[in-house]
């Protein structure tokens, strides 16, 4: 451990959690079960987080940092509303798809019996997603596509597909993709 930078011990504390959040059977993880898998004691991972929830805080923010910084390029590359928001969904879906571990902070089930402001953050995130898919449907209707008056429901009904979709890649033990086989569907749900 003394050969390992900081920065990058913290790193592989994460990289491992998220490793760990990939098995299927989903059993919760201890930080005695982390420190066995990096081969440290309970102590060394104490030295770079405070708390587990730090370390899953660590998750999230590397998850709300990649999300937002790819909705951003796609609202900057594709100008038509629609194409933003079918960019957007897609996205989202290969991002758990390439992610597994991470699809399980998603989804809130990495998150039970751990800190409630885990859960609270991730909230946030959908509404920042939905938020996200307003906008594109905003721009969607400047262009002549849909009206106005339905754009929130639209967006609400955007993010509950792709959580739906994340649902079922981790239940499913992380067989079935959850960008397979979308582009009809997205298709449709955004269909004016």
């Amino acid at each position: 451990m003394a050969s390992t930078k900081p920065g990058q011990r913290k790193l592989q504390i994460l990289q491992a959690l998220a490793s760990m959040l990939e098995q299927p059977k989903g059993e919760k993880i201890t930080t005695a079960a982390l420190a066995a898998r990096l081969d440290v004691s309970e102590a060394a991972l104490y030295r770079h987080f405070a708390s587990k929830a730090q370390m899953f805080e660590g998750l999230i923010e590397f998850i709300e940092s990649s999300v937002f910084g790819l909705i951003n390029q796609i609202a900057e590359k594709e100008q038509g509303g629609i194409d933003q928001a079918h960019a957007v969904l897609q996205m989202l879906l290969g991002f758990a798809a390439n992610n597994p571990g991470m699809t399980r902070v998603l989804i809130g089930d990495a998150l039970v019996n751990e800190d409630e402001r885990l859960q609270l953050r991730m909230n946030q995130f959908y509404d920042k997603v939905e938020l996200a898919c307003k906008q594109s449907l905003r721009l969607a209707v400047t262009q002549g596509h849909g009206q106005e008056a339905d754009v929130a429901a639209r967006a609400s009904l955007l993010v509950a597909y792709v959580v739906g979709r994340w649902h079922r890649y981790a239940k499913s033990g992380f067989r079935h993709n959850p960008a397979e086989g979308t582009a009809l569907q997205i298709s449709l749900l955004l269909a004016a």
